[in-house]
C-alpha cells in the first residue's frame, strides 16, 4: 500500500490541477516541503489497521460485522489527524459520528482500498472484501465497483499478471479503458466520481513503464487521488525507488509509520503469491 501513500504525498501539490510536464518528480524534491498526506493516506492506513485486528476473526461467521465495525472505529480514530482535510460528506459523517453509510459514489471508496489486495488469496475474496470496505460509507453501487476495480487490478498485479490481462479483466467486469491519455489530457476535468476517475487512473498504470512514470501520468490529469490510485496498481507492479519510499515514510506520524510497516512485515513481505517469487529472475521486488 506504499504506493498508494507516495501517489498522496507526491500529488498533494497537484491537487485538481492537470501537469502536463514531462516528470513532476523534476520539480518535486524543490517543493518537497509543500507536500503532505492527505485524506487517501489516512484512510488507507485505517483500512490496513481494520484489517490487522479484525485477522484472528477471519474464520468467525461474524466476520463481516465485525470488521465494518473495525473500519468505522479505524475510520474515526485515524481521521482525527486534522493536518489533511476530508471530503465534505465523510467530514459530516465523521463529526456526527455516524456509523450508517451516506450513499456516496465518489471514489474514496477506491483511493483506500489498496490492504485489501494483499490480505486476499482469491479473486472472490478481494471482491467481497472490496466490497464490504466500501459499504461503510460508500454504499452506491459505482463506489462498490470503484473499489473492486481498483482492489482487482492491484490484486492481478500483485500475483504475476501482465497489464493485458489486467485490462481485459476490468473491461470485461467493470470499465471500458479505450481511450489514452493524449486523447484525453485536453479535455479531461477533475473529478471525483468512480466513473470519471478510476478508468483513467488505471489507465495512467496501464500506459507507464515503470513506477514514477505512473505517477507522472496520473498527476498529468490532476493530482492526488488519481496518483493515490495508479500508484497503488503500479506499487504492486513495479518496483519502487527506495528514496521515495524513504522520502514519503518521513510525512507520516510515527503511530502512521508502524502501522504501514506492521502491514508490510505481516501481509506483503509473505504474500502467498508474491510477485518477486513468480518473476525472480527480474528486478521486481514487493513494496
Amino acid at each position: 500500500m506504499i504506493g498508494t501513500i507516495i501517489g498522496d504525498v507526491v500529488g498533494s501539490i497537484y491537487e485538481s490541477k492537470n501537469r502536463n510536464t514531462p516528470s513532476v518528480f523534476d520539480e518535486w524534491f524543490p517543493k518537497v516541503r509543500e507536500c503532505r498526506f492527505t485524506d487517501d493516506s489516512v484512510l488507507t492506513i485505517a483500512v490496513a489497521d481494520a484489517i490487522m485486528q479484525t485477522e484472528k476473526k477471519k474464520d468467525d461467521k461474524h466476520f463481516e460485522r465485525f470488521f465494518k465495525e473495525s473500519l468505522i472505529d479505524n475510520f474515526h480514530y485515524h481521521s482525527r489527524q486534522r493536518s489533511c482535510s476530508f471530503e465534505y460528506r465523510f467530514l459530516d459523517w465523521l463529526i456526527r459520528r455516524e456509523t450508517r453509510p451516506y450513499n456516496s459514489k465518489d471514489n474514496g471508496s477506491a483511493m483506500r482500498v489498496s490492504p485489501i489486495a494483499y490480505t486476499s488469496k482469491t479473486m472472490e475474496d478481494v471482491l467481497d472484501m472490496a466490497k464490504l470496505s466500501a459499504q461503510v460509507t460508500h454504499n452506491n453501487h459505482k463506489a462498490i465497483k470503484g473499489a473492486q476495480a481498483v482492489a482487482a487490478a492491484i490484486f492481478f498485479a500483485r500475483t504475476g499478471h501482465g497489464k493485458e490481462e489486467i485490462r481485459r479483466f476490468i473491461e470485461e467486469r467493470f470499465y471500458k479503458l479505450s481511450f489514452t491519455l493524449d486523447e484525453i489530457r485536453p479535455i479531461y476535468k477533475y473529478d471525483i466520481s468512480c466513473n470519471n476517475s478510476i478508468p483513467q487512473a488505471i489507465v495512467a498504470f496501464l500506459e507507464a513503464s515503470d513506477f514514477e512514470e505512473a505517477i507522472n501520468n496520473a498527476i498529468s490529469l490532476g493530482g492526488g487521488t488519481l496518483a493515490s490510485i495508479a500508484g497503488s496498481i503500479a506499487g504492486a507492479y513495479y518496483p519502487i525507488p527506495e528514496y521515495l519510499r524513504d522520502k514519503v515514510l518521513t510525512y507520516l506520524t510515527s503511530e502512521q509509520t508502524d502501522i504501514v510497516l506492521q502491514f508490510e512485515k505481516q501481509y506483503v513481505c509473505h504474500f502467498p503469491f508474491c510477485r518477486r517469487e513468480l518473476l525472480s529472475e527480474t528486478l521486481y521486488w514487493n513494496a
